[in-house]
């Protein structure tokens, strides 16, 4: 079977006083998952899911209605920072300077409550699960970095987990799965869609019309 991990896209900034922040896309992230949903028309999805998280499922909702597919939430792709009362893309933390910025760059900053064992078992059981349930399917699974990078690096046997790399917004990531289980990653960071669009695309890259 053939499991597309797909990163949402941007989300607005949100900071609160108390209770999740979970944030909303933002204007660009709404074009940003037309496009996802547009590149992929030409493919037939078997299943899409997606984490509850709002901005992963309204990033899931243009591909699913394009596939004719109904979206079915799935719990434990939640990103690790689900319970954070503050959301705040990474890029404007760079573009700042912010000392979680510098934080980051230390490998010191940290808003997850959840233990990193914990998250990634619950991640890669979940992922496991789909693959299990979809044998011989094309299936979406509409997630966040830290789910991407739990999963990919469980297949690719690199321990630091969960963030070795940085996936784009609305970044495809396609997994084989064999019956055998067997895994193998096909493509990492596939953005295509974004290309010439004049959408941001990430930390490292900007789209230019």
């Amino acid at each position: 079977m053939e499991l597309l991990l797909i990163r949402h896209a941007l989300p607005v900034r949100r900071e609160v006083e108390s209770g999740a922040a979970d944030p909303e896309l933002s204007d660009d992230g709404h074009a940003q998952a037309q496009h996802l949903a547009e590149y992929l028309a030409a493919e037939t999805l078997d299943a899409v899911y997606a984490s509850p998280m709002r901005r992963a499922h309204q990033t899931a909702v243009p591909l699913a209605r394009s596939q004719g597919k109904d979206i079915v939430l799935i719990d434990d792709v939640a990103e690790w920072d689900r319970n954070s009362n503050e959301y705040v893309p990474v890029e404007e933390l760079k573009a700042t300077n912010d000392p979680r910025w510098q934080a980051i760059l230390r490998g010191e900053w940290n808003t997850h409550e959840e233990p990193t064992e914990q998250f990634q078992a619950r991640v890669v059981a979940a992922i496991e699960r789909l693959i299990d349930a979809h044998g011989g399917d094309r299936i979406a699974v509409v997630c966040h970095g830290g789910v991407i990078n739990t999963y990919l690096s469980h297949i690719l046997g690199i321990q630091k987990a969960p963030s070795f790399f940085y996936p784009n917004y609305t970044s495809i990531h396609l997994v084989a799965a064999a019956r055998g289980g067997e895994r193998t990653v096909v493509t990492v960071n596939e953005t295509a869609h974004l290309r010439s669009t004049g959408l941001p695309m990430g930390l490292f890259q900007r789209s230019r019309p």
